[in-house]
């Protein structure tokens, strides 16, 4: 499904990728399914790590994105976690100045987080909400698409605008991703869709 509505075009991904860290950085699905059953799910993941970005991180993140991807694209989804790779992708994090993997993926989070709120047009930060309800004009406008899928992409686009992002606590991080936006959309592009 997540791939179909970003099939939808570029303004899209983008909006797509703030679904996903509304979604992540909210713990949204986990909170809804520890209020049904309490008892047989694990406990809520923390909320993310928000932290304030530098040049250095961006810099890293881009110079790093492309082994990671070939590193990940060839483990299975929902594979559980193998030594080898966890030490593949460690290495590549410590080569790009990340003091491990574990803060490579915090500062993509970040990084993941503000995206989430660019107006894909206007390369502008306008908030993840707006980026979301744009998004949904988008898909009730289309007329190529079936009910069925239109249906489904109004509902996950719904339950994504309710989960609510986070607000971002480093303002400095707007203007910072903004500077590399075209190369942070290029480089995280593909982890989007």
């Amino acid at each position: 499904m997540r791939k179909f509505l970003c099939s939808l075009g570029g303004a899209l991904s983008i909006a797509c990728l703030a679904a996903a860290i509304t979604t992540a950085c909210t713990g949204g699905a986990w909170a809804q399914a520890n209020q049904a059953a309490p008892q047989a799910m694990p406990p809520q993941p923390p909320a993310m790590k928000q932290m304030a970005l530098t040049e250095r991180q961006i810099e890293g993140v881009l110079a790093a994105q492309k082994e990671m991807d070939a590193i990940t694209e060839k483990t299975p989804d929902n594979a559980s976690p193998d030594p080898k790779v966890t030490a593949q992708l460690e290495a590549v994090a410590k080569n790009n100045g990340f003091a491990s993997y574990e803060e490579y993926n915090n500062v993509v989070d970040n990084i993941g987080l503000v995206l989430g709120g660019f107006d894909p047009t206007t390369k502008k930060y306008v908030g993840s909400d707006s980026v979301i309800k744009a998004q949904i004009a988008l898909v009730e406008a289309d007329t190529r698409m079936s009910a069925k899928a239109k249906k489904e992409a109004l509902a996950d686009l719904n339950e994504a605008l309710k989960s609510q992002a986070p607000p971002i606590e480093n303002k400095g991080n707007i203007d910072l991703v903004a500077r590399y936006y075209d190369k942070l959309v290029e480089a995280l592009g593909d982890d989007r869709e």
